[in-house]
């Protein structure tokens, strides 16, 4: 069974979110979390919780050279506070997302000088993460409901990213969800993509809705057992909402990635 993470700013929406945190690791979870800011850090790091990943920056983009500057700025600044932590593993995407998950500076059409952009700024944000002893993950997004405009959202666009840069310390955070929106085919994908050695996490909902496992149209016990048989031993992240109760949603996220053995 893969190790099992859980976004916390998605479930238990009722309680406080360092309760959140707390119920999640007494249920045996990691935990994903967004924006850092948010939050009061001693009282996260007092959880004793196991952090699977948190965001990685706080604004910027990848596309121009002002939002790469200010990407790598803030991803500084996360990098600080995974260590407090003990988070490894950063998300980014390709530009900064306001709290509805919409870009701040939409980009309809990527050209080739964005593409050289990205590559060079995440070159430097892998030197960040070696400096760090962390891993930043690019995460694929889709735009045709999520996150439209977002440049760089495709998960095969991501590849093609994190394999130029060719680091260790940069890596994708492969979202399923997401991927069944925007291409489908996703066993074939995280063949492809945990077999080159380029995947840090996987993170699941179902489609449509965004909610656990199971309860949409991807058959996640065969995701799970295709996990298995590439041999991706990294964390699976519920990034999702409940359908109803949080704590049956969490039993099926669970069953559903109980079956890979």
């Amino acid at each position: 069974m893969p190790k099992l993470a859980v976004c916390a700013e998605m479930v238990f929406k009722n309680r406080p979110f360092t309760e959140r945190v707390r119920i999640l690791d007494d249920l045996g979870f990691a935990v994903v979390l967004w924006d850092w800011s948010n939050y009061d850090i001693d009282d996260l790091v007092r959880t004793g919780a196991a952090f699977s990943s948190m965001t990685g920056y706080l604004r910027g983009s990848l596309t121009d050279a002002a939002g790469a500057a200010e990407l790598l700025r803030t991803a500084r600044q996360s990098a600080a506070i995974a260590q407090e932590l003990g988070c490894t593993r950063l998300n980014l995407h390709g530009t900064g997302l306001d709290r509805n998950g919409l870009p701040i500076h939409p980009v309809q059409h990527v050209t080739g000088a964005m593409w050289v952009k990205a590559a060079q700024t995440l070159g430097r944000i892998a030197e960040l993460g070696m400096q760090h002893g962390v891993t930043f993950m690019l995460e694929n997004l889709n735009t045709a409901v999520d996150h439209p405009g977002v440049p760089f959202a495709r998960a095969a666009d991501t590849l093609a990213l994190v394999e130029s840069v060719a680091s260790p310390a940069l890596r994708m955070n492969l979202d399923l969800y997401h991927a069944q929106i925007g291409e489908g085919n996703l066993i074939e994908l995280l063949r492809s993509a945990v077999g080159r050695g380029l995947v840090a996490e996987v993170q699941v909902a179902d489609v449509p809705g965004r909610c656990e496992p199971g309860t949409g149209e991807i058959n996640y016990p065969a995701i799970a057992t295709a996990l298995a048989v590439a041999g991706y031993d990294g964390p699976v992240a519920m990034e999702a909402w409940a359908s109803g109760d949080d704590h049956e949603a969490l039993d099926r996220f669970r069953t559903a990635f109980s079956l890979s053995q």
